[in-house]
């Protein structure tokens, strides 16, 4: 192996992905470094949706939208105190080149979507979802890296960053227990990913109460961003997070949607039947997503669920965010229930009330998580086997509900400070959803970046040789809608490679 290449990249996610196919196809030669054993990153757990404007599949439908638009709805999704921290310059540059991004996925990877789907407030539908899922772009680029000669280095983790007379030059690797240096002749790309896992991240830039809450990425550790921090680059909006919020364990099963071909005739197949299937078998596949990526709904909380810790008590008011997910952080093994009687599973098995949604698409109700999550879901007329199937305190659970039902006859505030339930928790048939854990979905924190991704030092000056995708070089944009960060990830890197590529 070569000890120099014209570009490297540090990272193997969506973002890393496209700025080394979008260099190399720029005649650059390019090393990828993955720390992981194989790419991926947070792309390849992600549904996969890409959230555009003026995309041919809307043409075809006969949507007539835009980037200004689409960025006049965006602005709505986030409370007005986070919106105003957005960088818009950047957010409508990068909207202004998503929806070219996405025919380029397809043109290049012949990825295949289906949609667009509604998401407000967003006026029209934008969102557009690749098939199988977006283990899809993780396979396509690899295969045309591979085919382009691009250096594909996992287990590789980058420790520092080389300079020489100011500028950056290369990298130093750890891999296998050895060190070695890489060197860039044109520049070094970090495409990272979030910190949604680094614990001292979060507790120095969140708050030392958010340390125990985890990332829905385990491998999430913000490495990219103290690469940059360590050579001087500005770091923006790093309290900001998407959540925490309480989201089901993911199952111990491969989903069914990774079984599915990413590449070849199979998939180019799939794509074309994706694209004539009716609304009803649509909608039974994201609700296959629903019930695996979706956070339970605040409403169950509010009609008068209750969470459980795994010995059966409550432990919170369960009517309060954040304070609900860094309790739930703080309980054994991080976990907890949440309990529905007779009355709740009613008014959760049919419109308008829902366990979890993806708006306007598709809804989940206590029926699709018993027959699509029963590792996650447990039905029964006698509490006392939900205890004994779940290894809790039928005793214990018993006393909770008591104390719970006699704050709700009473018409008091409970110890926990939660007001009165309208209702008591009294009859069967008894609904247990869990494990839940409180998650960071991700982190909106990244160096800061100008429009030809060049990282900017604290002084807004570009630091030479060092640019900035995805996550890791979020710019300070406040992105608060489903396939945005897809959208980003695979934006930043097609035109971040493309910048790396011409850097003299």
């Amino acid at each position: 192996m070569p000890d120099s290449f014209d570009c490297i990249v540090v990272g193997g996610g969506g973002a890393g992905l496209a700025a080394a196919y979008s260099a190399a196809c720029q005649g650059a030669t390019v090393a990828l470094l993955e720390r992981r054993p194989q790419p991926g990153g947070t792309t390849g757990i992600a549904v996969g949706s890409f959230t555009a404007a003026g995309t041919r599949w809307q043409r075809r439908a006969g949507i007539n939208d835009n980037p200004v638009d689409h960025e006049e709805d965006v602005s709505l999704f986030a409370d007005a105190e986070l919106e105003a921290r957005n960088n818009q310059p950047l957010r409508r540059f990068f909207l202004e080149h998503a929806a070219e991004t996405l025919h380029w996925l397809q043109e290049e990877l012949r990825l295949n979507y289906v949609g667009p789907n509604p998401e407000p407030p967003n006026r029209c539908p934008r969102m557009h979802n690749v098939v199988p899922g977006a283990k899809a772009y993780v396979v396509r680029f690899q295969l045309a890296l591979r085919r382009l000669g691009v250096t594909i280095i996992t287990g590789a983790a980058v420790t520092r960053l080389l300079q020489e007379n100011g500028r950056i030059s290369g990298v130093k690797v750890s891999q296998g227990g050895n060190y070695y240096q890489l060197r860039a002749r044109r520049g070094v790309l970090l495409a990272t990913g979030d910190y949604a896992n680094n614990p001292e991240m979060i507790a120095r830039y969140k708050g030392e109460e958010y340390r125990d809450i985890e990332g829905i990425n385990p491998h999430a550790l913000g490495l990219g961003h103290q690469l940059a921090e360590q050579v001087g680059a500005s770091l923006v909006n790093m309290d900001i997070t998407y959540g925490p919020e309480l989201r089901l364990l993911p199952g111990s099963r491969r989903p069914f949607q990774q079984w599915l071909p990413a590449s070849g005739i199979a998939s180019r197949c799939m794509g074309w039947l994706a694209e004539r299937m009716p609304g009803w078998m649509i909608n039974r596949f994201i609700k296959r997503l629903l019930v695996t990526w979706q956070h339970p709904e605040d409403a169950l909380f509010q009609d008068g669920s209750i969470l459980l810790n795994t010995r059966g008590q409550r432990f919170v008011n369960e009517l309060s965010w954040p304070e609900r997910e860094i309790a739930v952080a703080r309980q054994p093994d991080k976990i907890s229930y949440l309990l529905l009687d007779g009355r709740l599973c009613e008014q959760y098995s049919h419109w308008p009330k829902f366990i979890s949604t993806a708006p306007d698409i598709a809804y989940a109700y206590v029926e699709d998580y018993l027959r699509l999550r029963p590792d996650v879901t447990l039905r029964s007329t006698q509490l006392e086997s939900i205890c004994k199937r779940r290894g809790l305190d039928h005793c214990v659970l018993k006393s909770t509900l008591e104390e719970f039902n006699r704050h709700v006859r009473d018409g008091t505030v409970d110890s926990f400070g939660r007001p009165a339930a309208e209702f008591p928790l009294d009859t069967g048939p008894w609904v247990l959803l869990g494990p839940v854990k409180a998650y960071f979905t991700t982190t909106e924190g990244g160096a800061a970046i100008n429009q030809r991704f060049q990282v900017l030092d604290q002084q807004s000056r570009a630091i030479p040789g060092l640019f900035a995708a995805g996550q890791a070089g979020l710019g300070g944009m406040v992105l608060w809608s489903h396939g945005l960060h897809i959208a980003w990830a695979m934006t930043s890197g097609r035109l971040a490679g493309i910048e790396l590529a011409a850097e003299s």
